[in-house]
């Protein structure tokens, strides 16, 4: 019986893969390769031929090595954004929509910020949860935490941290000016310093509250880095 690995082995020389990736490729088409020869064997055919009618089943190893090794890169590249920011952004999200829910559930209450006229308050122009806020450092101290231990760049990080902040960025900037132009009732009712106060409440302070904490996780890693190299001179 042939070693179908040393042979596949000695056509993708040229494989550019880290030692255990590479094995990998090998052994999976140098099995592919056995069966196939020992099927044609079971069928009657000759080993010279079963070996020829297996081999030709690659006709250019060189265009086969391109191949493998633009697959790999292109799967290697989605692992890449899947660990350094899909993975990050999912649990920063599931964390920042999680914890205002169960403030809102079990408290405590918001910060009612109303406008006053001469008589009494008129509608609130801002609800504000004081605790909701305060816990989104830590949030994005773990999010980036996640994406910079995962080899993630610096503006993958933090896109990564301020993913949560988009939908409340996007209603501000389209749904809102489009529930203005389609309900012209609206421009005389709505009060444009509310808007604003949203805006502060819902998104920037939040996604600076993000940030701050992104940037103390990155401070910290980047000390826990410069550590071994101090202590190794």
């Amino acid at each position: 019986m042939r070693d179908w690995e040393k042979l596949v082995g000695g056509h993708l020389e040229g494989l550019a893969l880290e030692p255990a990736e590479r094995t990998e490729v090998i052994a999976e088409l140098a099995t592919h390769l056995e069966e196939n020869f020992e099927g044609l064997r079971r069928r009657g055919l000759a080993e010279d031929e079963a070996r020829s009618q297996t081999l030709s089943q690659v006709r250019d190893w060189s265009d086969l090595v391109r191949r493998i090794q633009n697959a790999k890169s292109k799967e290697n590249l989605m692992n890449d954004r899947v660990r350094q920011f899909w993975l990050p952004a999912l649990l920063t999200l599931f964390l920042y929509m999680g914890s205002l829910m169960l403030i809102q559930l079990f408290g405590p209450d918001p910060v009612m910020i109303a406008k006053r006229n001469a008589w009494t308050y008129v509608a609130p122009v801002v609800v504000v949860y004081l605790p909701w806020i305060l816990s989104l450092p830590f949030i994005g101290a773990i999010g980036a935490y996640l994406s910079s231990r995962a080899g993630g760049s610096q503006r993958t990080m933090f896109l990564s941290v301020l993913s949560p902040a988009v939908p409340y960025t996007l209603f501000f900037l389209i749904g809102m000016p489009m529930i203005l132009l389609l309900n012209n009732r609206i421009w005389h009712n709505i009060l444009f310093s509310a808007l604003f106060a949203g805006l502060v409440a819902w998104v920037i302070g939040p996604s600076l509250a993000l940030l701050a904490g992104a940037l103390l996780a990155k401070l910290f890693l980047s000390r826990g880095s410069q550590a071994p190299r101090v202590a190794s001179r």
